[in-house]
């Protein structure tokens, strides 16, 4: 089972592949072009929440960013120490009650057993306000070995989200980093 033991397990043994080390270009590219820095964001699934210290870096200061192990929660603590603690929630991501106008989406989708998606997506429509936005990259790949990470092709990806969402973009990422070139769709999704 995926639960919080078994992610702080990946993280205290450093099996932790999917981090980037950094903000992801894509993540910062699209926040580099919102002028309302007011809006309420969530970072799910944040890991050592990379993208929340660039997004507060710039000028956003209603950042939250929710992981269920402690471990990268307390990394990104000691990083950030000037960081609000009222933002972070360590806690299951299908737990979590609140309203948001942007939700980013990096590593956490591929992250969740298939059987999951469903309920993913109703748990985004829910903590999405009207016209709130699901933005970020989803790969677009089949892994040759068990997950996690979980792949799926833009055929799921649409009968997943179409009917929720207002599909805005959902194509190849052309700024993926250089690990994941090729194998990444960037998404803006809007909650109908």
């Amino acid at each position: 089972m995926l639960n919080d033991q078994y992610w702080t397990k990946r993280y205290l043994n450093n099996e932790t592949g999917w981090d980037a080390g950094n903000v992801t270009l894509p993540i910062m590219q699209y926040l580099d072009q919102i002028r309302d820095k007011s809006l309420r964001v969530l970072i799910p699934g944040a890991g050592n929440a990379y993208e929340a210290a660039y997004t507060n870096s710039i000028g956003f200061s209603n950042v939250h960013i929710l992981d269920f192990s402690p471990v990268p929660i307390e990394n990104f603590i000691k990083e950030n120490p000037n960081f609000p603690m009222s933002q972070i929630h360590c806690e299951d991501f299908f737990d979590h009650k609140n309203k948001y106008d942007l939700i980013l989406e990096q590593t956490f989708f591929c992250a969740l057993l298939p059987d999951q998606r469903e309920n993913y997506v109703k748990k985004m429509k829910s903590l999405l306000n009207p016209g709130g936005k699901l933005v970020g990259v989803l790969f677009n790949k089949d892994f040759s070995k068990v997950g996690p990470p979980f792949g799926a092709s833009i055929e799921e990806y649409q009968s997943y989200f179409g009917s929720t969402f207002h599909i805005q973009v959902l194509e190849p990422c052309y700024n993926s980093i250089a690990p994941r070139h090729g194998s990444e769709l960037f998404i803006i999704l809007i909650n109908k």
